[in-house]
């Protein structure tokens, strides 16, 4: 395979890998969020995927709450390799029709909850369902809690930079203008949490293998360096076959995690599978190699503001680095500092760095014209800007890579008009020198999108 996808994929969110093999460099780390720092538009304010109004409720009651949203999306230009193709919404990014109900209630003491989209999806054209969660949580003993079912899961310090969090991710809803929620796909889990005087510890156990929602050739077109050029469904679609379903083939991570006076410290483990097809097998099928993951991160106040740093260790299945048809070890590192600029407006910048372990090795097998480069670097800037009590919401990320030479801008408006009814207005724009690289390829893919929300 060519370790140029491999690179681009496993480098756009440190955990994120890109949407094919051989089509994108690791990207995988390009975008990772934190709980307390996700995008600034309303119902992004964490991953739990919460509606906004749960006043009123009772602790002893079920709540049923939920919203109905329309969103529409569409190119900034054409892509010439999806107008090819036979549909008159192949210029559309996002055109959903989508109802969330959820509720939540308890047993007792334990507690279940339900949250579930039905939508109409007018680019892929169908009806769908996303089972956001259905689990279940007790707790067996007085500092241990044990949850059960399907869950999002997420833990890490970067913004939308993935190093530590090898939970699945959705690409498709990210890039197409989706509300910010679901870059973090759900899966079936059972997280063990114990909490103690001087650490906690999380335990993750996900028996059946779930990978990303990676960019597939359906909704964007993605480089091929078989071919070089951008490819697309139906030739160009990607669908890999996952791992099979056994406990060996079962992924798992563990985080053990505590403070010292106000620095919070972290230290992770992961065993399972890259997230995305970026191997080839010996007959040139797209597989999903092996992959475990140490790393660790810290998050503590540095003068007035909030700074935090985190590393992994991406051991692939490859370990000598030789065989281009499968992805190359990599060291991942993260700096990021977040304050308040004036009131109301705040500034968080990151630094990433991503090494190709066994680079030599890998130069020395490969063929291939499409390479990555062995230190990727990559600058994020998010600026948000509050105003009308926080009713209006002004929000810029940035992402650039000096070394690829490409750049991703998602800038956003959200107005939010009462307690029920909000507006988002907002682009995906991506450029780049060269058609190779991880934001490069996808050009004709920038978009700008809007959406409009009424809670209930």
């Amino acid at each position: 395979m060519n370790t140029q996808l491999t690179s681009l994929l496993l480098s756009l969110a440190v955990g994120v890998t890109s949407p094919s093999v051989m089509a994108q460099q690791d990207t995988a780390s390009t975008v990772n969020s934190q709980q307390d720092s996700t995008e600034q538009e309303w119902g992004d304010d964490n991953w739990g995927d919460d509606s906004w109004d749960d006043s009123g409720s009772d602790d002893n009651a079920t709540v049923w709450h939920g919203f109905i949203e329309g969103g529409l999306g569409n190119r900034v230009g054409s892509d010439p390799v999806l107008n090819e193709r036979f549909s008159p919404m192949d210029d559309a990014t996002l055109a959903d029709l989508r109802v969330r109900l959820e509720t939540s209630g308890f047993v007792g003491n334990d507690r279940y909850a339900l949250k579930a989209d039905v939508y109409a999806d007018g680019v892929e054209e169908g009806f769908r369902t996303d089972l956001r969660e259905a689990s279940y949580t007790m707790s067996p003993g007085e500092h241990t809690d044990l949850k059960l079912g399907q869950q999002v899961l997420t833990w890490g310090t970067g913004d939308l930079l993935f190093l530590n969090d090898m939970f699945p991710k959705d690409w498709q809803s990210f890039f197409s203008g989706r509300d910010t929620e679901y870059l973090k796909a759900p899966v079936v889990a059972a997280k063990a949490s114990y909490y103690g005087d001087s650490a906690s510890i999380d335990l993750v156990w996900m028996p059946n293998y779930t990978s990303d929602r990676y960019i597939n050739g359906n909704r964007f077109s993605w480089f091929s360096p078989q071919v070089g050029q951008n490819v697309a469904a139906p030739e160009g679609r990607i669908d890999a076959e996952e791992p099979a379903n056994s406990f060996a083939n079962g992924e798992f991570a563990t985080r053990i995690s505590g403070s010292i006076d106000s620095t919070e410290w972290a230290l992770y483990g992961y065993r399972g599978f890259q997230k995305q097809p970026n191997g080839l097998d010996s007959r040139g099928n797209a597989i999903f190699s092996r992959l475990n993951v140490l790393g660790a991160s810290i998050r503590g106040n540095v003068g007035s503001g909030l700074a935090n740093a985190e590393v992994a260790w991406h051991m692939a299945e490859d370990s000598d680095g030789n065989d281009p048809y499968l992805p190359n070890s990599q060291f991942r590192f993260l700096l990021g500092y977040e304050r308040e600029l004036l009131p109301k407006l705040t500034l968080g910048l990151q630094y990433y760095l991503e090494q190709t372990l066994d680079y030599h090795a890998l130069e020395a097998a490969s063929t291939s014209a499409y390479n990555p480069e062995e230190y990727r670097y990559l600058y994020t800037t998010r600026l948000n800007y509050r105003m009308w009590q926080d009713n209006l919401v002004w929000s810029l990320f940035a992402f650039y890579s000096p070394s690829d030479e490409d750049h991703y801008l998602r800038p956003s408006v959200s107005y939010r008009y009462n307690d029920n009814v909000s507006v988002v207005v907002g682009a995906n724009i991506f450029e780049g020198a060269k058609p190779n690289t991880f934001f490069g390829q996808f050009e004709d893919g920038s978009n700008v999108y809007g959406r409009i929300r009424y809670a209930f």
